[in-house]
């Protein structure tokens, strides 16, 4: 700890622990995913239809461990489950439990449709444990009628209407809850919310175009160049509407220039100048812009572009992890006299070291590979769908089950 006779006795020792940068890292990579599916499930951008399905998926593996970090930050983590049972009307964290549980449920039905057809396609031909597997998914299923192909298909819809507030909601309530707390300036801003939503949008994106590229890469299949460009496009055009709000929200503590400027000037320019000035200004900002603007070029060579797009999407997501890191920690480091800082300390091993936000990262892209053994996550609709025969019984062509044998695979 440093300059300790400017720090008040009750704050010498920071509260949180690294799990507090993981949570909002991925939760926001959950709304940016869902974004990518709701594109084209709701706007029908169909040159996104190749990561369609991968987004969808995506979303619910992340969001499926996205409270993992609080409840490792917890010293009792069963304590978590009175959130449900006596839920409070002004707790900020009682909201967030309905909301998660809200969204997760919704995203578990939207793949379970999604997937539907091909589901009860294999309960019927496959056996063993994996077809224990499909037949327990198909919940007794033995057939899909056109009809009701077309009610799956407006309920798809609608979920992902539905779930474009709730994605904006899960995250955007992470900002409220760093913006409420009046006592920190750091946080206390009206935009931390959108800027937190902002910044999940382009990690969300970020992720997806990296995992489309290395999945494509793995099975030996060529990247649709058209679905790159346009998530390049999208990735560059979040990533300059997030840039902007959080310099805006900078500029406009500067020009206020309240009595708490002087030591959030001094934290940005000491203690946070690698991480948040090298980091995720000019190594997950600047540079990616320029190289997404180069890679959006209509008449760049493809891999050339896969390449600039995959690694803006690395960098990006450097970024919003240093985005995290400068405001939770940031908040932290500074004490309550605004006079003195305090040292944030990094535990290797233990519930909240290194090894264990490490293995939390992990855990999302594991679900990722166990369900792509079940479920194709790349390829058209024609192609990865089961097709239903004139007699109402569902059918696989030809071409889908050559295709099915080779894209429902795991990673490698």
């Amino acid at each position: 700890m440093s300059d300790v006779s400017f720090v008040f006795p009750n704050d010498v020792h920071t509260p949180w622990s690294i799990m507090i940068v993981l949570y909002p890292y991925i939760t926001g990579l959950v709304a940016g995913a869902f974004v990518v599916s709701a594109l084209y499930h709701v706007f029908h951008q169909e040159v996104l239809k190749p990561v369609a399905r991968l987004a969808l998926v995506t979303a619910l593996c992340f969001c499926a461990f996205a409270t993992m970090p609080l409840l490792l930050h917890l010293h009792h983590p069963e304590r978590a489950l009175n959130i449900m049972i006596t839920p409070s009307a002004t707790s900020a964290m009682a909201g967030f439990g309905a909301i998660y549980n809200f969204y997760l449920l919704l995203l578990i039905v939207e793949v379970w449709l999604v997937f539907r057809p091909l589901i009860v396609e294999r309960a019927g031909t496959e056996t063993g444990t994996v077809g224990f597997v499909y037949r327990v998914l198909a919940m007794g299923d033995r057939e899909i009628s056109d009809r009701a192909r077309r009610v799956d298909d407006r309920i798809i819809h609608l979920l992902a209407i539905i779930g474009i507030p709730a994605a904006v909601v899960l995250h955007g309530y992470v900002g409220f809850l760093f913006g409420a707390v009046k006592a920190n300036p750091w946080w206390s801003t009206a935009l931390m919310p959108v800027v937190f939503l902002a910044s999940a949008i382009v990690s969300g994106i970020g992720v997806l175009v990296i995992l489309y590229l290395v999945l494509c890469w793995k099975r030996g299949v060529k990247p649709d160049s058209n679905c790159v460009r346009a998530m390049s496009r999208y990735l560059w055009i979040s990533l300059m509407v997030a840039v902007t709000l959080e310099m805006l929200e900078l500029v406009h503590m500067a020009y206020e220039a309240g009595e708490e400027w002087h030591v959030i000037k001094e934290l940005l320019t000491t203690r946070l100048a690698v991480s948040y000035g090298i980091v995720q200004v000019l190594i997950g900002s600047v540079v990616p812009f320029f190289l997404l603007a180069i890679a959006i070029h209509p008449r760049l060579n493809p891999r050339v572009m896969s390449f600039l797009s995959g690694l803006s999407g690395l960098l990006i997501l450097v970024q919003v992890f240093a985005m995290r890191w400068n405001v939770v920690v940031g908040g932290l480091l500074f004490s309550k006299s605004f006079r003195g800082f305090v040292d944030f300390p990094l535990h290797v091993t233990g519930r909240e070291g290194l090894i264990a936000a490490a293995v939390v990262v992990i855990l999302p892209f594991v679900a990722l590979a166990v369900v792509s053994r079940f479920l194709p996550l790349l390829g058209d609709d024609e192609e990865l769908q089961s097709v239903t025969s004139d007699s109402g019984r569902v059918a696989t062509s030809p071409r889908a089950e050559r295709h099915l044998t080779t894209t429902a695979r795991p990673f490698g």
